[in-house]
């Protein structure tokens, strides 16, 4: 398994050299940097797992930097910053941060949170199925992934939204495995009306409801598609996938 590269963009030289050791230290690869410029530079360099960017870099502004750095790159962002309110998170949060953490931090905190964001990247990374052909079959149900089409056990066809059939998906690539409404909405790209992940885990439950409408006997009993109390959701049927 890969250790995980990390970038540490602080301007202030003393907080930027005891992040990048600290990481180190915890089994990182950890990376400097100090600016935009330094950022792309290492992204085009080298492969990168995870940014921790502070928000007030002299002239530079990492929000807005964060906001940049989405347009083209999906690599996992964690701001730093002295600026704690709110707004000034949710400033973070819509710009596409995966995480926001306050100055001054327990360093066993910044820690835990890396981790956590990383676990979340890699198991995103993993939930989208991308297979275009194939025929998947799950508790009498047919899903024809070339033809975008699927089947009742009693061989009628059920019209799914787009994002319902994207919510199949990492379904069909995920059976028995509990899934948190955090890394389906991440996999969907569902990030809520506000951007933050409370209105995001509940368009998932909005979703979800839908999506059991279509494909459950019994929508208020499912036994596909199951709550896993304390985590999200599990799709609790075995899946068989046949080639074309």
């Amino acid at each position: 398994m890969a250790i995980p590269r990390l970038l540490v963009v602080d301007d202030d030289a003393e907080t930027r050299s005891m992040m990048t050791q600290f990481m180190r230290q915890n089994g990182f690869i950890a990376l400097p940097a100090q600016s935009e410029a330094e950022i792309q530079a290492q992204l085009e360099n080298g492969r990168v797992d995870l940014i921790l960017l502070d928000v007030m870099l002299g002239d530079e502004n990492g929000v807005e930097i964060c906001a940049r750095l989405r347009s083209d790159q999906d690599v996992p962002i964690i701001l730093v910053s002295a600026l704690s309110a709110d707004h000034q998170r949710m400033a973070g949060y819509e710009v596409g941060a995966d995480d926001y953490i306050a100055k001054p931090f327990n360093p066993q905190l910044l820690l835990a949170r890396v981790r956590a964001v990383l676990q979340r990247a890699q198991r995103s990374a993993s939930l989208t199925y991308r297979r275009k052909v194939g025929t998947f079959r799950f508790g009498g149900w047919v899903y024809d992934a070339k033809h975008d089409e699927v089947r009742s056990p009693e061989g009628f066809q059920v019209a799914l939204s787009r994002r319902e059939t994207s919510l199949l998906k990492v379904l069909l690539a995920n059976p028995h495995i509990p899934l948190t409404r955090e890394e389906i909405a991440a996999a969907l790209d569902v990030t809520g009306d506000s951007g933050t992940p409370d209105t995001a885990g509940r368009a998932i439950d909005v979703l979800v409801g839908r999506f059991r409408s279509k494909i459950e006997k019994n929508p208020k009993d499912p036994q596909m598609l199951r709550t896993e109390r304390g985590v999200g959701y599990v799709f609790a049927v075995d899946v068989r996938v046949e080639a074309d």
